[in-house]
């Protein structure tokens, strides 16, 4: 995760630049990578060194880091920067600008800056979502040219949570914390040689499901009492086609009431790998896509296939559109924000964060 920042840790090796790529109509561009990440590797941060001036590559490892480059990328004004390490990077790097603009303000207002998204981590939601570039074939390179050379298809603007605060894009109580949390083992320990591709991304999700979550809830309780209120505003119910259905529900008004074992939402439809946990985020500005379960461990190993595509509807699942809303347990349940785990909690507030993130996208969108 990039709570981490700009002490230059390392030199690498630069060579002279491809041709044109010093025309003064070039866009600067801040490239941010998380030294911390797996994948931002020696031989990532030389490629990228060939592409992006000295000046404009950043190495983090540390908060106080994290702190003096996002100082140091607003008093340059840079209008775009790539961050490189995942979702959790591209989150702490978010959550760093927004807070010093807020510091700033009632001096002089600045916009942020827009964002671009690297595939340098483990799960690439935000990655997913606008198209980046893979690291294989050094493609990654690709996606800072194109932005230093003004040549984004287009730009992406997409709300944020805020998770008691602190600013994201998804978060979760309950089997998806853990479902993440085993994930995340399996392929730390078991994704190695002849294993690697049986261990990660979507076979991964599944031999974590199998071997870990679901041995763990046939012994352990896994649903709980837990109580959703409505947050400021109305909020919809909604249907598997993502249609509101019935009235809307008043603020203050309880969402849900009864046994669970997952309460989570998202601004962006994946968790990462192309995983489509959230059909319906992004569809309706100004809220999130909250979604209420209580499901088994098997039924979500037998359901992973269309639960990964967005396409697993049941009775036992409630979708809303919400800008705010308060969940409590009756007892602590694991939490994830952004795919970071952030041990066990018994009640979250979830709200829309006023300020939007823009992102580079080269789908093309344009809104």
């Amino acid at each position: 995760m990039l709570d981490q920042t700009a002490a230059r840790t390392t030199e690498p090796t630069r060579s002279a630049p491809p041709s044109g790529l010093r025309r003064a109509t070039e866009s600067r561009v801040a490239v941010l990578l998380n030294m911390n990440a797996r994948r931002v590797t020696e031989r990532v941060i030389k490629a990228l060194a060939h592409v992006v001036p000295e000046e404009d590559l950043y190495l983090s490892r540390s908060e106080p880091d994290t702190r003096r480059i996002v100082q140091q990328v607003l008093d340059r004004r840079y209008p775009t920067v790539f961050t490189g390490g995942g979702d959790g990077t591209f989150m702490s790097f978010a959550n760093e600008v927004f807070n010093q603009l807020e510091q700033r303000s009632p001096y002089h207002f600045q916009r942020a800056p827009r964002f671009g998204v690297l595939k340098l981590g483990t799960g690439n939601g935000l990655a997913a979502l606008v198209q980046a570039s893979p690291l294989k074939g050094d493609k990654i390179l690709d996606d800072v040219l194109r932005a230093r050379a003004g040549e984004v298809p287009g730009y992406r603007r997409v709300d944020m949570l805020r998770v008691d605060g602190k600013r994201a894009v998804f978060a979760g109580m309950g089997v998806d914390g853990k479902i993440l949390n085993d994930y995340i083992w399996v392929k730390e320990n078991l994704a190695k040689g002849a294993l690697k591709k049986l261990m990660t991304g979507g076979a991964g999700y599944f031999s974590a499901v199998a071997m870990r979550t679901v041995p763990h809830y046939l012994t352990q309780p896994a649903h709980y009492e837990c109580e959703v209120i409505n947050g400021r505003t109305e909020a919809y119910r909604l249907d598997a086609e993502g249609n509101p259905v019935g009235e809307p529900i008043a603020p203050g008004a309880l969402l849900f009431q009864g046994r669970l074992n997952f309460a989570a939402a998202a601004t962006i439809p994946f968790y990462g790998y192309a995983f489509r946990m959230f059909p319906f985020a992004g569809q309706r500005r100004g809220m999130m896509h909250l979604r209420l379960a209580s499901v088994s461990a098997p039924q979500v190993l037998t359901n992973l296939h269309k639960l990964w595509k967005g396409q697993w509807f049941a009775p036992y699942i409630h979708d809303f559109h919400v800008a705010e809303a308060n969940v409590r347990f009756s007892r602590p349940m694991p939490l994830q924000i952004g795919g970071d785990a952030c041990g066990y909690h018994e009640k979250l507030t979830l709200d829309v964060a006023p300020e939007q993130v823009e992102l580079v996208d080269f789908t093309g969108a344009v809104n």
